[in-house]
Formats: structure tokens, C-alpha cells, sequence
């Protein structure tokens, strides 16, 4: 197989259709169909199903697409080095829940970067689709938290996908909710406090279970519940509706004034916040930018 059958592959499943990457590549539908037949041929495997709605990756795909991108990634580099003459263009990928502090780690991970070419993405996205990334090597870690509730199914799932956790630090869980909503001024909630306001929660799509849940305590019933998938928007909901959620406590104040506030939970639980890796890959310079600009939050 061919380094562009390799750049083929990878459109098609960002596309998510053989018509849409056809277009983008300035070829036609069927060569491409032939140059994917071609590599799926040669690997001996079947890297994509065909449906109504355009194509989607196998499980053997979505490996076999991680080492294509490596050597995508790593032929990009030596082009611009050694043909080019450009200063190298460093790649890094992170998968994350929505951690308002991760994104801010981001945000100091690029500033001492300071170099003129670079591809950073920060994909904040559901719990199954970081271990997924870092399985398929598309993002370098990920960040994601254990808990006694959900520990001995995601070590699990880390072993099946030859994943390793790395504890950074541990948080007890609080209650995030505006300033001025009629719990504020309690030194310590309970979860039966909560039951007369809306659980803010965000969406794990087919995985929806305790086990893959970013918010503690996700199998308690509740009264009012509402699923979000962006991080902005929990904030609004907190915010205009008097909802809440549970996390760690971690909130830089900085980034969202004093218009949200956390309070402790009463109530017997940890959360393990670190990260996981290939079991074959270290972290590389820019890793170890990134979490060691996470680590100084494990004091708030």
C-alpha cells in the first residue's frame, strides 16, 4: 500500500462518505472505491462497512486508521523538514471530558509552545470516544476520571484496548451551581438536597451508564434531568435554570467570574482524575507540557 492510499483512507473517515472524500481529493468515486478495496485487500482486513448513509469504521479499521495517521503524521514531518525547508510542524492531540481546567491547561500548553507551525486539538468529547482516540492513536491521552463506582469496569475496558491509567491527583466531589441559587450558602450538600432541582448531566450517547457518566452519582434517580453535550451550555443551565452537576471542585475562577461556585458533597466518594495511554507509548515533550500545566491545578 501507498503513503497516498493511506491519505485516502483518512479522508474517507473523516468524511464519513466515499462521495464527500472523492470530492475533497479530486478524484473520482471509483477510484477511490478501488484504492480502499486495494488496501483493505493487501492489510486483509475490512476497514470499512458500507450503509445508506455513507461509510463507517470496523474495529479493525479504526486501529489500522491509527497507525495510518502515525505514518501520515511522520511522512508530513520529514517533507517539511528535509524537502520543504520548514520548521517542523508539531502535531498533538488530546481527548478529554469536559474539565473546565483542561481546557485551560490547553491554553498554557500552547502559549510555552511558542513555535510558528503546529496542529493542537483538543477534542473534548463522551467518555467511550476518549478511550477510542487513544486506543486508535488519533489523540496522544486522554484525560478521564476513576471513582469506586465505575473503577473496575474502565480498568477493565484499559486492559481489553491495552490503555494504562496515570493518576494525576484526586478531588472530593462538589456541587457546582450559580451563586445566588437557594443552596449557595450551605457548607455541605447532600444528594437529597438536590432532588428538587435539575441534574445537569452530559451525553454519552449508546454508552449511557454510571460506568461511562463525567458527573458522580449518575445512577440516583432524578426528577429533572437534562443532557447537554457542550460545556458552555451546562454553564448557562446552572446559571438560568437554578441546575447543578457534580464534579470535582476544580473551576478556575478566572474563567467564569464568581457566577458559578462548587460545595462540597456530603457524601462517600473520590474522584481519581489522570490520564491514559498506549501501553507502548510515552508521553512525549508535549505531554509532558500539558500535564504538567494540569498538575498545578491539584491544589484548588
Amino acid at each position: 500500500m501507498t503513503l497516498q492510499q493511506l491519505k485516502y483512507m483518512i479522508i474517507v473517515a473523516e468524511k464519513g462518505s466515499i462521495t464527500e472524500a472523492a470530492r475533497e481529493l479530486y478524484i473520482s468515486q471509483p477510484s477511490l472505491s478501488g484504492a480502499i478495496k486495494e488496501v483493505e485487500r493487501e492489510a486483509k482486513i475490512t476497514i470499512f462497512n458500507r450503509c445508506r448513509a455513507g461509510v463507517a469504521l470496523t474495529t479493525e479499521g479504526m486501529e489500522f486508521l491509527g497507525y495510518a495517521r502515525q505514518v501520515v503524521q511522520q511522512m508530513e514531518l520529514l517533507e517539511s523538514k528535509y524537502i520543504n525547508n520548514e520548521p517542523v510542524k508539531q502535531r498533538f492531540c488530546v481527548s478529554t471530558q469536559h474539565y473546565t481546567f483542561g481546557a485551560n491547561a490547553f491554553v498554557e500548553l500552547v502559549r510555552r509552545f511558542g513555535q510558528e507551525r503546529y496542529e493542537f486539538i483538543l477534542n473534548e468529547t463522551q467518555t467511550h470516544q476518549i478511550i477510542e482516540d487513544v486506543r486508535n492513536r488519533f489523540s496522544d491521552l486522554g484525560i478521564l476520571y476513576l471513582s469506586k463506582s465505575n473503577e473496575s469496569v474502565l480498568r477493565k475496558i484499559f486492559e481489553e484496548n491495552n490503555l494504562e491509567f496515570h493518576e494525576l491527583f484526586s478531588a472530593p466531589p462538589h456541587v457546582f451551581l450559580r451563586r445566588e441559587h437557594p443552596l449557595a450558602d450551605r457548607e455541605q450538600i447532600r444528594l437529597e438536597d438536590l432532588k428538587p432541582y435539575p441534574r445537569l448531566s452530559f451525553v454519552q450517547g449508546r454508552y449511557e451508564s454510571s460506568n461511562f457518566a463525567e458527573e458522580l452519582f449518575s445512577n440516583e434517580a432524578a426528577e429533572k434531568s437534562i443532557k447537554i453535550s457542550d460545556r458552555a451550555a451546562i454553564v448557562n443551565f446552572m446559571i438560568g435554570l437554578d441546575g447543578y452537576t457534580i464534579s470535582s471542585g476544580i473551576f478556575p475562577k478566572y474563567l467564569h467570574g464568581d457566577s458559578i461556585i462548587s460545595i462540597p458533597l456530603g457524601e462517600d466518594e473520590i474522584m481519581r482524575i489522570g490520564y491514559i495511554l498506549n501501553r507502548d507509548r510515552e508521553l512525549s515533550e508535549l505531554g509532558e507540557i500539558f500535564i504538567e500545566a494540569l498538575k498545578q491545578y491539584q491544589d484548588d
